[in-house]
Parts: structure tokens; sequence; C-alpha cells
């Protein structure tokens, strides 16, 4: 559970930084069935867990969104995924409900290679959706699926970006490292894609994308943590292209879903030296600009 000492610390970090809050593109918040089953998977260290992984924030749902707003969090998401076909739609609709009693959340939708899905994507863009949520790992699914195609077309048509699990870590999908997504990014090159944990393992990789492509972006959860580094350290030598990349990186946390304090991740992000202006950058100024947020912090 949080503690006044993890606030404090929290509150230190962004005080050092001069940042009044923090904007979070990567938090989970999800129909209360739906996360208890994630929390039991994560639990018995599940097949795409590979380890033991405890939950550090198993609080109820008012109780997280108190622990954000806690941590000066001023804008999250609420990350949700289907694993099989007529999920998506649903989750969408609770999604919807949830941004509209949650002034700080970024409304979320997400999709599945289904008959239909363009429809439902249409509908949650028309209804307020900012961002969107592709588990490639979890749902086992091709990105290059031709019942996605139109899918990825309206979303870069629309220009709402896209967290999407589509690197190898912590277990390889069948589906998962950067060609995929590249093929994807080759076909729809104005999408905006952010690749959540930085692409780990495969980060150089996904650098490149970033390099190739003006709508990627990176967000950095779980990356430089103590827990990420015992089996997908960052390459010292991606060092410099990280750095000159610093306006396409994006503050996440995989809050609740972290085996260790918020605060933790956020003094990882200081492991090589970054400088206070790259740390601003990617805890608020890229994703204010991103998700027109300038107002927040």
């Amino acid at each position: 559970m949080t503690t006044v000492t993890e606030e404090t610390r929290v509150a230190q970090f962004r005080r050092e930084l001069g940042l009044d809050s923090l904007i979070d593109v990567h938090t989970h918040f999800m129909p209360g069935r739906v996360l208890d089953k994630v929390w039991a998977y994560f639990d018995a260290a599940g097949p795409l867990i590979g380890r033991e992984w405890p939950i550090t924030y198993r609080l109820d749902e008012d109780a997280r969104v108190a622990t954000l707003r806690g941590f000066g969090v001023s804008a999250f998401t609420s990350m949700l995924y289907p694993h099989k076909p007529a999920m998506a739609e649903w989750l969408n609709a609770w999604s919807r409900e949830f941004a509209e009693r949650t002034p700080e959340c970024l409304h979320t939708a997400t999709f599945f290679p289904e008959p239909g899905a363009v429809g439902y994507v249409r509908d949650a863009i028309d209804a307020g959706a900012a961002v969107f949520k592709a588990h490639v790992q979890v749902g086992a699914y091709d990105p290059t699926d031709p019942l996605l195609d139109d899918v990825w077309g309206l979303l870069a048509d629309a220009g709402v970006p896209i967290v999407t699990h589509c690197g190898s870590g912590p277990v390889p999908g069948p589906h998962t490292g950067p060609e995929p997504i590249a093929r994807v990014l080759a076909r729809h090159p104005r999408l905006r894609l952010i690749v959540a944990h930085m692409g780990m393992p495969e980060y150089g990789a996904f650098l490149d994308l970033v390099d190739r492509h003006d709508g990627v972006y990176l967000d950095t959860t779980m990356a430089f943590t103590d827990f990420a580094e015992e089996f997908a350290p960052f390459p010292p030598v991606d060092r410099p292209r990280l750095l000159a990349a610093g306006e396409r990186i994006l503050w996440g946390s995989d809050f609740p879903n972290i085996p260790y304090g918020y605060a933790h991740a956020l003094d990882a992000l200081t492991r090589f030296d970054p400088g206070d202006d790259w740390l601003r950058a990617v805890c608020h100024d890229n994703a204010a600009r991103l998700f027109g947020r300038e107002h927040d912090g």
C-alpha cells in the first residue's frame, strides 16, 4: 500500500524537476472481475509472465485513483485489452464510463482482430477516445491481420495514439518483436504508435522505428528498474540514441501491476543521467503535447 514516504519521494522527484504534475500514459484500470483475473494470472506467474511478480498496489479502484492523485499524476490511462473475440466492445463501454467519472483519465479504448472491429473503434473515436491499447503479446494476434487493416487506417486518419505491447518481453509471443509492427507502420506510416515498455528487450530495433517514423513513441514502462534490468537490461550503447529521441519518450508506469514502488520507477529514469530537460519532457511535456493536456501542471 502507498505510504506517505512513497508520496514524499514522488513529490521530491517532481519538485527537483520543477513539475507540478506527471502524465502517466500506461496505467491499468478495467472492470473488477477482469482485473481480478489479471492479478490471479500474475500471482500464478503464468506463462506470459515467466517469473514471480507480486502486485504492489493491490487496492480497490477508488484507492488506486487516489494513489495516483496523491503522486501528483494529472493525467493517466485505463489500459485494458481483450484476449479473445467479443470482449473489446464491452471493455470500451466500461472504459468510457470510467473516464466520464474520472476527470484525470484519458478516455481509453481497445480492439481485437474480429469482424466488426472497425465499427466499434469508430464508435469509440466518435465518443472521444483519446488513446487505444493494443496488446499483441496477450492477444496473441498478428497486427497485420486483414481484420485490423481498416482499424489501423481509421486510427491513422484520426491521429489517435495507440499504446502497443509489441516487444517480446517479458516472454515472446507468436507475433511479438519489431518486424510485425514495422509492417503495419509501412502500410500506415501516419500512425501515432506508442511502443510499450520501450519495446523491451528489443530496445535498439524499436529505436530504429522511432528514427524512421515521426509518429512512433516509446513509453518507459518498467524500463531501467531493478526488476527489468535483471532480465532485459537497457544496452549502454543505445544511451545516446535514447537521449536524442527525448521528445518521443513518454513516462509510463504499469501501475498498479508493478512489483516495486512508483517512486523507484521514477528514480530508475535517472540512472543514465539524462538531464533535467529530458526528464521534464518525458515525465510531462511530451505527453501534454500529444494529448493536448498542456494545462495539466
